[in-house]
């Protein structure tokens, strides 16, 4: 792994898309090319990057709205992780481990020459599993201490005086302060 280089394992010829594309376009070429993502390019130059998280992000935050009407670049992550093709698979496994992408375009002298994924390496070298599901683990392990904190912010506690307007009640954990529902309502809605 230390001397094979990204260039030796990587797709040459990522699928990409023009950056006035809408993520309607985007969603239809990753399903006909049965890809998880689309790399937004002008003339060799990368511009972007559109995941299916990204696409699935836009769905649930914004659900009436066209996607269509939505281009490709204006939810693009603004920091592309980026990795030179002479670069050995060790460096791109600590990228992407660092990172928490499991893609990483693959840019020389400032063009698009091709993109890394897990699934390369791994049918490259599929001992190095381990070594990537421990990334797979602590990406979920995050995701976990984030959804735990989520639900103490949301968690009813027994009954008590609220402590923004002293009134006997259920309480909720929010912000740090024991409050009942109606208040709870109202920091809600500012």
């Amino acid at each position: 792994m230390k001397h094979i280089l990204v260039a030796d394992v990587m797709t040459r010829d990522p699928v990409t898309i023009k950056s006035d594309s809408n993520l309607r376009d985007c969603a239809k070429l990753m399903i006909r090319k049965k890809v998880g993502s689309v790399l937004i390019t002008e003339k060799k130059k990368l511009l972007g990057f559109i995941s299916t998280e990204d696409l699935l992000w836009v769905i649930v935050k914004k659900p009436n709205q066209d996607l269509s009407k939505i281009k490709a670049i204006e939810i693009s992550p603004k920091k592309i992780e980026t990795i030179n093709p002479f670069a050995t698979l060790d460096d791109a496994i600590k990228r992407m481990k660092k990172s928490k992408f499991e893609r990483l375009p693959v840019v020389q002298n400032g063009e698009l020459v091709g993109i890394i994924t897990i699934k390369d390496i791994l049918n490259f070298n599929p001992k190095i599993y381990p070594e990537l599901e421990e990334f797979s683990q602590i990406k979920e392990e995050s995701k976990k201490l984030q959804r735990i904190n989520e639900a103490k912010n949301r968690m009813t506690l027994e009954e008590g005086i609220c402590e923004e307007c002293g009134h006997q009640d259920n309480l909720y954990k929010v912000n740090g302060m024991l409050i009942c529902s109606s208040c709870r309502n109202e920091i809600n809605e500012e």
